[in-house]
This record gives structure tokens, sequence and C-alpha cells, in this order.
């Protein structure tokens, strides 16, 4: 269901001074050319970014989707010429909730339950995507099946977590270099434990892939044969596409702890990803973004002790 808003010349004596004029005009087209672009400007319609909540799933703090996706919703509403619509529980009951969005952020469970791949999901977000629309997947929501989905993901966003070739540990990655990018604006080093997923089966030779974070994980947690390959490897975590269509990608591994949302740079990477891939613009310093303690604790899903 759809969320409600939470809390938008004549010289003297008679003669014509021709030397006077033409500074006097030059002055009127330069402000005639200032306004035309202020009301340009003005008439910019904002930019639609709709975020769509899984079900509730895992324990208590993870895989908090509502509250997630309400969270990051509070903070786009105060962002200039930026309109948030939010929809939680799963996907949304009306056909057209996307249709005319400009970014669409997916926080839900994936795999071979992912809600793209139920009714007719999949050929709608095809039709958005060839339209140049922006996506954006989180956590769990870049795992998809291979054989179906897989293929789309690695077009829209630049690739997927494949099951049995990726690999999704708990670990603490320490991000010590961000790349000159629009999504790493105003993002400094940090590091925080999350299950961030690696091994990602991407586009072949990364083609048109922007790594924005990359870290290296211990070896232990490279539990698959394929990740066990690439002993002290670093890996790419979150990666940004631009399609020929002139569509907008990301993909984002990290998401699975709720209370992971109160750091500043991992919450700005995100937001700063909504409003790119909305071809918004991004303030030179992110998107600014302010969350308080017990805002972490608002819309979580009764999911028992």
């Amino acid at each position: 269901m759809r969320h409600s808003e939470l809390r938008r010349g004549c010289g003297q004596h008679g003669r014509f001074r021709v030397g006077a004029t033409i500074p006097l005009l030059a002055t009127v087209a330069v402000l005639s050319m200032a306004i035309v672009a202020t009301v340009a400007q003005a008439a910019e319609p904002a930019k639609k970014i709709v975020l769509v909540a899984g079900t509730p799933s895992h324990g208590s703090g993870e895989h908090e989707f509502n509250a997630g996706v309400l969270l990051l919703k509070s903070c786009l509403d105060r962002v200039p010429d930026v309109k948030c619509e939010a929809y939680h529980g799963g996907w949304p009951k009306d056909a057209d909730a996307l249709a005319t969005a400009d970014s669409i952020l997916l926080y839900m469970d994936g795999g071979g339950g992912h809600p793209l791949l139920k009714a007719d999901h999949l050929a709608r977000m095809r039709a958005l995507m060839d339209r140049g629309v922006g996506l954006v997947c989180v956590h769990y929501a870049v795992e998809i099946p291979k054989e179906r989905g897989g293929p789309e993901l690695t077009d829209w966003i630049g690739g997927y977590y494949e099951t049995g070739y990726s690999i999704n540990p708990h670990w603490v990655a320490q991000f010590k270099a961000l790349p000159d990018h629009p999504i790493a604006r105003g993002v400094k080093p940090f590091s925080i434990r999350d299950e961030w997923y690696f091994n990602i089966r991407f586009r072949p030779e990364l083609a048109g892939v922007v790594p924005i974070l990359k870290a290296t994980p211990p070896d232990d947690v490279r539990r698959t044969p394929a990740a066990a390959e690439h002993p002290g490897r670093e890996e790419i975590v979150a990666w940004a596409v631009e399609r020929p269509d002139g569509g907008r990608g990301f993909g984002f591994t990290g998401g699975h702890f709720h209370a992971n949302w109160g750091d500043d740079y991992f919450r700005k990477i995100v937001l700063n990803a909504l409003v790119w891939a909305a071809h918004g613009e991004v303030p030179p310093e992110g998107v600014a973004s302010r969350v308080e303690p017990a805002a972490l604790k608002q819309n979580l899903d009764p999911k028992g002790k």
C-alpha cells in the first residue's frame, strides 16, 4: 500500500546617444537571459523517487525493509527538487505505482522468490528500464536466479548475486578510498560490519561498471569455490552503471543490519545513488541528512524477540 507523506534612450537636448544605448541593451540582454534561465529552472519538475519495501524477513533488527525505506524517505523528503513515494509490505498493488518514477529502489528479499519474478513485474520493469528509469537494488534485492532475472539485472544495474558463485558473509569492510563519482560525494573512508555480498556476477570485463565501494574481506569467508580462487583480492560491494538507454543503475550489497542506516556515510551513499539514478543533481557534499538514534527504532516490523 502507498505510504502517506510523513510529516515541496534619448540623451540630453533630444539627441540620440548610441554609446549609452549599447551598454544598456547589453544589460537588458543579460538580465533577460538570466530571467529565462531562472524560469526554466523553476519549471523543471521534481525528480520522482519511488521506494519499494519487501515483506517482513529475518530477526528483529535485520532485513527491516519497511523501517529502512521509511527512514530513507524521511531523508529524501528534505531534499530540494525531489518527490519521494514509499510502498511498504511488498510490491505495490497499484499496477501503475512505478509508472512515473525517475528512479526506483528495491529493498526486499530476493533469490527464487524475488518479487520481480512474480506476476508481470519483470515485464513492467523492463518497459521502465527501456524508458531510461533508474534502478537501485539494495542487499538481498541484488540476488536473483541466473536463468531468469540474472540477465535483466546484469543489463539494468551491471550485475547480481549468483547463488553458488557469489558469497554473503558477515564481515567488517574497511573502505579506504572512494572514487570521483557523484554517488561518493561527501563520503570519506569508513568501516562498518554488515553482510557484504561479494564475488558478484558482473558484466564480462566489468563493462560499464564503476566500483563505488571496495574492500578486502578475510580469506576465511570466501566460502564458495569461485570466491576462494581470489585470496586477498579487493572486492566490489557497491557499484554503478550508466545504460545505453540513458538509464542508471546501482547495486549495494549492504543493508542487512538496520542499525547501519545510522552511519552517515553508509546512508549517504544510498541517498546519493537514488538522486543520481533519477538524473538529479547530487550536491557537492552529497545529500545531507541526519538520523537520531530514536529514529532507528521507529517502524520496525513486529518480529518478536
